[in-house]
């Protein structure tokens, strides 16, 4: 415990509840997702660099959404990992935690633009087709792609900087496995209620700005789809979507729970396991997600390995 009109210099990171057994467990299970995660997103971008039946602005996106789940992981996972194994030695620096949480929430926040892009890619692939060469050009993606990172790292700014000016003087325990902020804001012994307010009209801002025009593509697209005479044609349409619409969700559904709330402060339990699907779940599922629906993506990986194979044996 800190004492008072004192603020902390770094903090201890409380991580889960439960037995030396459990955490053992636990830490098996997160491991094994993470590396399952960096092995699935590292292939995604390995085969979307390499093959060229993938050099399209889709696969360009999904490669840089790869990245992004990557990077997402493994702000969080490492750190809660060496929790899990070595408990009471889970603390991290004042400067750790800003830029822990700051990585974070950029990141986040790039995510989500980028979901909402490839929403709008979707939309012209279904929706003009005869134009979609002409309209999604690599310039266009490339710029896509530098706003959505410019712009997540940027508009986070702020909301870190004002989580920090805060004085942390009721304890130095933070009851989740990495920097959360919520549980930060509980720490204080400033009134946050205008704090939080003007987060809360942030998370709004980033969530439902990239969610609109994605609700919008996809009323478009569903629209078009359903106006194909043949059920063939409808299904191969929708093919090329369901990977992405199961991924935004999923994300959005989690992060909802999650950010979206007047209130900060919330249960512990709550944060932990809504972070647990942001961090954790849905980088773990993704490369599933856009693998196992997309038959480019299966042929891709097959030439790969049997490509492999081949070398081996020479």
């Amino acid at each position: 415990m800190l004492g008072n009109y004192s603020s902390a210099t770094e903090f201890y990171l409380l991580g889960f509840p439960g037995s030396e057994d459990l955490h053992h467990i636990l830490f098996a299970i997160f491991c094994l997702f993470y590396l399952v995660t960096l092995m699935g997103n590292m292939v995604i971008i390995t085969i979307v660099c390499v093959d060229r039946r993938l050099q399209s602005p889709m696969y360009f996106f999904l490669a840089h959404l790869s990245v992004l789940e990557i990077l997402v992981t493994t702000i969080v996972v490492p750190v809660m990992l060496w929790g899990l194994l070595l408990p009471g030695t889970q603390t991290i620096s004042l400067t750790g935690c800003v830029v822990q949480l700051f990585l974070y929430l950029a990141v986040g926040t790039t995510e989500f633009t980028l979901l909402g892009a490839m929403a709008v890619d979707r939309y012209v692939a279904v929706c003009n087709p005869l134009r979609y060469n002409i309209i999604m050009t690599s310039r266009t993606c490339n710029s896509v792609v530098i706003v959505s990172w410019v712009f997540g790292f940027l508009f986070q700014i702020w909301p870190v900087y004002a989580t920090f000016q805060l004085t942390y003087c009721k304890s130095n325990v933070v009851n989740n496995f990495f920097c959360d902020r919520g549980q930060l804001f509980k720490l204080s012994c400033n009134d946050t209620i205008f704090t939080e307010f003007i987060l809360f009209l942030m998370a709004i801002f980033v969530l439902f700005g990239s969610l609109i025009p994605t609700i919008v593509s996809y009323t478009y697209i569903i629209s078009t789809i359903l106006k194909i005479p043949s059920a063939s044609g409808r299904r191969k349409a929708f093919s090329t979507c369901a990977s992405h619409f199961t991924c935004v969700v999923i994300g959005y559904g989690s992060c909802l729970f999650l950010y979206v709330k007047p209130k900060q402060t919330q249960a512990a339990e709550y944060n932990r396991v809504a972070s647990l699907m942001v961090s954790v779940v849905t980088p773990f599922l993704n490369p599933f997600i856009f693998t196992l629906r997309n038959d480019k993506v299966i042929q891709a990986l097959r030439d790969g390995m049997k490509h492999c194979c081949q070398l081996f044996r020479h």
